[in-house]
């Protein structure tokens, strides 16, 4: 007597053998075309990555999802699964930001990208592995077949008709056509909003908290600076940090600069809508200041005769830190 087979055996063969199914290779070449527009030059620059980008972040992690959870055509009906691939997907990616700003990664573009990744990936081979698992008249496929065929009957019908249902079908198509590339439009070329630089200062840990304030003579201290520009155009900035000493008179309310030290001044080219992070370290040699002062220029940069509070009101942004420094 034969023994019989272990039905988890047979699952895996099937799923082994059995094709990938039309609408999760679709699934996975939209995630492949979308990591190629992002990270390839001249493509990361064009308008194929809003185009494959935003259905990465509003549909396929979703629809995924919807298919790993209901593999069988009678679960849900194809209006249900769009719906709730939408909405799944919009849960779903805060939701990995979340958890990725509570990591040592942070939300940055490339750690967002690899968790969307594996995430859709994971869920795909979920979905071919449990529609595998049934029987073929029982899994969801997308009628592509039928849909074309439908639009065919729709907009060129076989029978004979009428000169004006062809006209009319002819002008709802063009309609369809039109709208769909205004809004591809839209998207691709939005309208040049306000623009504005970001300045900024992280921790050790690329956080906001946990900044140097209590700074030793001759040791190094660490920490990041970040710019981002919304500028509508590539800038050269120029970054200028100081050590200085600031005192306030309570009588007049006023500040006055009474020591201003330079410890760099460096530039950072930053293209539209990039944000540029990097480390920055510094090193203190006196106890005769209170504050670290980050200063933000963009094409012009002010005459180094211009110093004080007047150097730090004329900057184009500018950061400080409250700091204490100590002999050791």
């Amino acid at each position: 007597m034969e023994p019989a087979e272990n039905p988890y055996d047979i699952i895996i063969e099937a799923f082994v053998k059995a094709r990938i199914p039309r609408d999760l290779l679709a699934c996975e070449l939209w995630l492949l075309c979308a990591i190629l527009s992002i990270y390839l030059p001249f493509l990361n620059e064009s308008f194929l990555r809003v185009i494959f980008g935003i259905p990465l972040v509003l549909f396929i992690p979703g629809y995924a999802l919807i298919a790993a959870l209901f593999p069988a055509a009678k679960d849900l009906d194809g209006i249900e699964r769009v719906a709730l691939s939408f909405g799944l997907s919009i849960a779903v990616v805060p939701l990995t930001g979340l958890a990725l700003n509570y990591s040592p990664w942070g939300i940055r573009l490339d750690p967002i990208i690899i968790c969307l990744s594996i995430l859709t990936i994971g869920l795909c081979l979920v979905a071919q592995y449990r529609r595998a698992a049934l029987v073929p008249e029982d899994r969801f496929e997308v009628p592509f077949a039928e849909m074309k065929q439908a639009v065919r009957d729709e907009f060129f019908p076989r029978e004979e008709t009428s000169r004006i249902d062809r006209i009319l079908s002819l002008l709802l198509l063009v309609a369809i056509i039109a709208a769909v590339l205004t809004t591809v439009y839209v998207i691709v070329v939005p309208k040049e909003g306000e623009k504005f630089t970001e300045f900024f200062i992280l921790g050790e840990k690329q956080k906001a908290a946990d900044y140097p304030d209590r700074l030793i003579i001759g040791k190094n201290s660490s920490l990041f600076i970040g710019i981002g520009n919304h500028e509508y155009r590539p800038i050269s900035y120029t970054v200028e940090t100081y050590l200085m000493n600031m005192t306030f008179d309570e009588a007049t309310n006023t500040s006055t600069v009474t020591a201003m030290k330079r410890l760099d001044r460096f530039t950072v080219p930053v293209a539209h809508n990039q944000t540029v992070i990097q480390p920055y370290t510094f090193v203190p040699d006196s106890t005769n200041y209170n504050r670290l002062e980050f200063l933000l220029f963009n094409e012009t940069v002010l005459d180094d005769q211009v110093q004080g509070m007047d150097r730090i009101n004329q900057s184009y942004r500018d950061l400080h830190l409250w700091v204490s420094v100590r002999s050791r």
